[in-house]
Formats: structure tokens, C-alpha cells, sequence
């Protein structure tokens, strides 16, 4: 590949340490180019108009002017994929997690060590990201500055449900531009569903637990990061805790939450396919797959599962989505192929026919 074909990045660090291994491993894989480097927010906007870079990646605590607000500019007045590289885990992740929502494509975590091992493995997840950056269709993350106040409002209650009715289970997968997605979504489902909602979101340990208090904080139903053991009930959204996979499987006292850590399926754990494929043995009929946005073909096998055992699927449609792989490898499985402002309405209308029929 020519200099001229590569992806042109703009690297922003306050350290220079940083900011050479970032470049270095940019430069090295014959894909991407360095076009610039800044050291403060300020500078940074003032590259991003001069160089014009195709993808920036955004260290969030800087001298000057911090990463969000320098994000914020980005993307309200100079619109491009931006990858956030993150200190924050721990009681940091909020601030990453709203870097999403200011409109970030994704966050690679610092490696905390200068160890090789630590270094090479944030360099698979800094490609990773950029290549998903590449394809991201950034019209679909406009900035949005969080805030319960302008939270989606739940659609419709649903009709009530029969007495004796069995629950349903809905299974929602999503990666790349899935916390977006989610909160569009998620907040949207109001009580009186009848239904376990079960959320699997491509996400690293120690950040799962904020994203859920995230969206518990915007949605009419009770959000928590699974917990092992935990009954599966109506009523209750259940996000896929990073670095396990989330499957249902029967206990004594009826079905319940089980976490396990099998090998990565798809280079991925959580895998929304092993989720998708224990609700489908559970469930039956009475099971709801949808898959959102994101990178790869993690979803598609189970969805096929979910549709096959007479369950309903549905999948984002590639004008709404941010990186339409997922999507697109499930849409052959999907009953509906749908925006992402159609997709909450869809699972409540099909959960009201389920509740009026008592099925």
C-alpha cells in the first residue's frame, strides 16, 4: 500500500513517550500513517483543521483542555472517527464510557506496564480499534452530551399480560457503536414486558458495571451488570459482565444466570452467540433475538438458532448503523431488518402480541 492510500491518524498524548508508541505501531503496519502529533486539546483542534486527519486518537487527561471537551469540538464542529486511549479503568471508566456517547468510535486501554506483553496486546486492540474507525459511518455518532434529561422516553406500555403467561427472553448484542445503540434502545422498554433482557456488549472487565449503572440510570427497567446465580426474571435488564460469557441455564429454584469462562468464541468474551444459543434451549418460541451495530460475526449463529427454534430476530440496518458487520452477517436470520430508532417499538409490539395472547 502507497503513503497516499493509507489511513491518516493524528496521535494526541500529553506524554511524549506515549505518543512515539503510538506512532510507532501505527507506522508499522503499512495501513495507517502518522500525520501529526499534539500534546494539548488546544493543539490538537488546531491539527485537526490543518491536517485533516481521517482518524485522531484522544488520550482524555491533558494539560489545557481536557480529552472530552477537546472531543466535544471535534465532533460538533470537525466530525471524524476518534479512538479514545484510556487510563481509566476502574472508577475511571464513566468518563471513558461518556467519551461514547460524546461520540467516540472506541477506547483502547493503556497498557499499565511497559512490559512487551502488556505493549503487544494493547497493539492488536489500537488496530483493532482503528480499523473499526475506518469503516465507522460517523453521521451515526453525532455528539451528545449525557444526561438523564434527555434520556429516549419508553415507547408504550404494552398490554397486560395474561395470568399465567410465560416469560420471554430478549437477548441484545452489539460491539462497535453498541453503547450508543444501546442507550437508544435499552431506555425505550418500558415495565409490564414479561420479558429477561439480556444485554451483550463487546466490553473489557471492569467497565461492564459502569455501562450498566449507565443505562439504569436513563431506562424505566432495573439495570445491573449478571451476577452468577441470579434468577432470570421479567421485568429486569441483565449487561454481560467483560470476560465472561453470559448463558441461562437451569437451577433448582428455576432458570438462572451462569458466567463462564470458556475461550473467547469470534476473539471475543462475552460472545453474543453463546447467549443467544442458551435463551434458544430455554426459551423456545418465546425468545427475541436482535443484533446492533458492530465489528465482526459475533451474533449471526444464534440469531439462525433463535429463528430456527420459532423465535423472533431482528437486525440494524446498515443506514443507521455504525459498523454494519455484525448486522450485516445476522440479516439473513432477521424476521426484520430495522433502523435503530425502530427497533424499540419492534420488541415491544411483538412482547404485547406474546403478553395479549398469553403465549
Amino acid at each position: 500500500m502507497s503513503s497516499s492510500d493509507r489511513t491518516r491518524v493524528l496521535v494526541v498524548d500529553d506524554s511524549a513517550l506515549f505518543r512515539e508508541l503510538v506512532g510507532d505501531i501505527i507506522d508499522a503496519t503499512g495501513e495507517f500513517t502518522v500525520v501529526g502529533q499534539a500534546r494539548t486539546g488546544f493543539e490538537a483542534i488546531r491539527l485537526v483543521h490543518q491536517l485533516d486527519p481521517d482518524v485522531v486518537t484522544l488520550d482524555l487527561e491533558m494539560p489545557e483542555l481536557g480529552g472530552l471537551d477537546t472531543l466535544g469540538y471535534i465532533m460538533s464542529e470537525a466530525p471524524r472517527p476518534v479512538v479514545i486511549l484510556s487510563a481509566h479503568g476502574g472508577a475511571g471508566a464513566p468518563q471513558t464510557l461518556r467519551a461514547l456517547e460524546y461520540g467516540a468510535v472506541d477506547f483502547v486501554l493503556k497498557p499499565a506496564a511497559h512490559a512487551d506483553d502488556a505493549t503487544a496486546g494493547m497493539r492488536i486492540r489500537l488496530l483493532e480499534a482503528l480499523r473499526a474507525a475506518r469503516e465507522a459511518k460517523v453521521a451515526n455518532l453525532p455528539l451528545r452530551i449525557p444526561g438523564p434529561a434527555g434520556a429516549p422516553t419508553p415507547v408504550v406500555r404494552p398490554a397486560a399480560v395474561r395470568a399465567g403467561a410465560h416469560p420471554v427472553a430478549v437477548v441484545i448484542a452489539a460491539s462497535t457503536g453498541g453503547p450508543r445503540a444501546l442507550v437508544d434502545v435499552v431506555p425505550r422498554l418500558p415495565r409490564g414486558l414479561n420479558a429477561a433482557i439480556l444485554v451483550v456488549q463487546h466490553m473489557p472487565p471492569n467497565f461492564t458495571g459502569f455501562f450498566a449503572d449507565r443505562l439504569a440510570e436513563v431506562s424505566a427497567l432495573p439495570v445491573s451488570e449478571a451476577r452468577a446465580g441470579e434468577p432470570v426474571g421479567p421485568d429486569r435488564v441483565y449487561v454481560a459482565p467483560g470476560g465472561f460469557h453470559m448463558v441461562v441455564a437451569r437451577s433448582r429454584d428455576g432458570l438462572a444466570i451462569d458466567l463462564r469462562k470458556d475461550p473467547a468464541l469470534h476473539g471475543v468474551r462475552p460472545a453474543a452467540d453463546r447467549t443467544f444459543m442458551s435463551v434458544a434451549s430455554h426459551f423456545g418460541p418465546r425468545s427475541i433475538g436482535v443484533v446492533l451495530t458492530g465489528m465482526g460475526r459475533d451474533g449471526a449463529a444464534g440469531l439462525r438458532m433463535i429463528r430456527e427454534v420459532g423465535g423472533w430476530t431482528a437486525a440494524q440496518d446498515e443506514a443507521s448503523s455504525v459498523i454494519y458487520g455484525m448486522p450485516r452477517m445476522a440479516a439473513p436470520y432477521a424476521d426484520r431488518v430495522l433502523s435503530l430508532d425502530a427497533i424499540a417499538p419492534a420488541i415491544v409490539d411483538r412482547l404485547a402480541d406474546s403478553a395479549a395472547a398469553g403465549r
